[in-house]
């Protein structure tokens, strides 16, 4: 024993003489995932700071005549609009990012208000695309209604409850949109039916004291950023039976008597024969779902996270109102297709841990997650910022899905008292009109 400790000290001696001098050797290795991260961050952050936003404000007219069909319309030109994907100079260097729009509808004391939140300098060009199909509508600034209260909340005169929406299931999958409600095939306005009509009339019931906030920013899909359509043409494929044939191996004889006999090329593939072709024998569920992958792969995709924020004074907070907006998501969800839920990550409610210590400072990790979230609605980011947002934080909503969620309803169709509408458009004097 003593011997081989003698032999295993002087190695032993020799390694640590090598790790003396080579410890800093991985380093880079280790440390170069994490300061490439940093990187972008602070370049990310430096081009933000750079870029102006606004928020508008669009009093909707009294009657809106178009379907829900005309918010898409609006959603296919905004997405053109900010479309703009970074080469490696400008990402690396410049740390440009595709921005986003925010669309946002708040209740504030009962009333609610359509906002959008978009870069400055792309101002007339939404004004133009909003325009184009809501003519009627008036367009203006607006002050930053998220800024108007306590910027600490929660605190002793103001509570919250607040939660980001995720999709149920992967981003190939659609979740109800305003084809399902069968909008667009009734001529007259009043006998359309509007999923957001359920959340104006909600918003109606918030008292004075009180504020509803539905944030839902929303950014163009690059063309690197396309797995969702890879994805849904597997599910495609897998549900409508579509299987390659495998190469069958035969001796060289009997190719040679296939070639002769068919004139079909050696090592063909075979097929079976089957009797009921594959799209047959679809059930109606697996239809509806290869129908609304198509219908959803077939539009343009916006990166999308939603949120909302209940809040107000503790006098009047009434914590079971957050009902409210989860019933107005609900009507989008279908059971074999898709969903939008709360996420359960930031969902201003902690549960208890099995881990008793956690349990201790249960009131200070819930006071943290409400920062977060008012912090980073406040700021338009999305739930993991600064990490990329990925499924299921962010996910891929369509045109035709955006619009369903976020669109202009008339008087009709939503007749909620306290929507603030405007009678008339107003116009710009005549050309020829004297003045002194």
């Amino acid at each position: 024993m003593l011997d081989s400790l003698k032999t295993l000290i002087p190695i032993l001696s020799k390694a640590w003489e090598i790790v003396e001098v080579w410890w800093w050797l991985p380093l880079p290795l280790i440390l170069w995932w994490p300061l490439l991260f940093l990187w972008k961050w602070w370049r990310t952050d430096k081009f933000l700071k750079k870029t102006k936003f606004v928020l508008l404000e669009i009093k909707i007219p009294k009657e809106v005549l178009k379907p829900i069909r005309a918010m898409e319309v609006v959603a296919e030109h905004l997405w053109q609009i900010l479309y703009d994907p970074a080469d490696w100079w400008e990402k690396w260097v410049e740390g440009k990012i595709l921005l986003s729009y925010s669309f946002e509808i708040a209740s504030i004391g009962g009333e609610p208000h359509f906002f959008v939140r978009i870069p400055e300098k792309s101002q007339d060009s939404v004004e133009s695309a909003i325009y184009s199909q809501y003519s009627e509508a008036e367009i203006s600034k607006a002050d930053d209604y998220a800024k108007r209260v306590p910027q600490d909340i929660p605190n002793k005169d103001w509570e919250f409850f607040a939660s980001d929406y995720v999709l149920l299931k992967p981003n190939a999958y659609p979740i109800r949109t305003h084809i399902k409600f069968e909008t667009e095939r009734e001529p007259l306005e009043e006998k359309r039916i509007d999923p957001l009509a359920a959340l104006l009339e909600a918003m109606a019931k918030i008292k004075p004291g009180e504020q509803l906030w539905i944030q839902i920013v929303a950014g163009p899909v690059t063309d690197k950023e396309l797995a969702w359509v890879t994805e849904g043409e597997k599910i495609r494929d897998e549900l409508a039976r579509r299987t390659e044939g495998k190469p069958v191996k035969k001796p060289l004889i009997m190719e040679a008597a296939d070639v002769l006999v068919t004139g079909e090329p050696p090592g063909g593939m075979k097929k079976e024969k089957e009797l009921i072709p594959p799209e047959m024998k679809l059930t109606p569920g697996e239809r509806e779902i290869i129908t609304g992958v198509e219908q959803k792969m077939a539009k343009r995709g916006y990166k999308t996270s939603i949120r909302f924020i209940y809040l107000g004074k503790r006098d009047v907070f009434f914590k079971p109102k957050l009902r409210l907006p989860l019933a107005f998501f609900s009507a989008f969800f279908t059971q074999n297709l898709n969903a939008l839920v709360p996420w359960g990550k930031t969902l201003t409610k902690i549960h208890k841990s099995w881990f008793l210590p956690l349990n201790l400072i249960l009131n200070r990790r819930l006071y943290l997650r409400k920062r977060s979230i008012f912090r980073k609605y406040v700021l338009r980011f999305p739930p993991l910022f600064p990490r990329q947002g990925r499924w299921p934080s962010s996910f891929i909503l369509n045109t035709e899905e955006l619009a369903s969620i976020y669109h202009f309803p008339g008087r009709r169709v939503a007749p909620a008292p306290f929507v603030e509408r405007i009678e008339a458009k107003k116009g710009e004097a005549p050309p020829g009109l004297p003045s002194e």
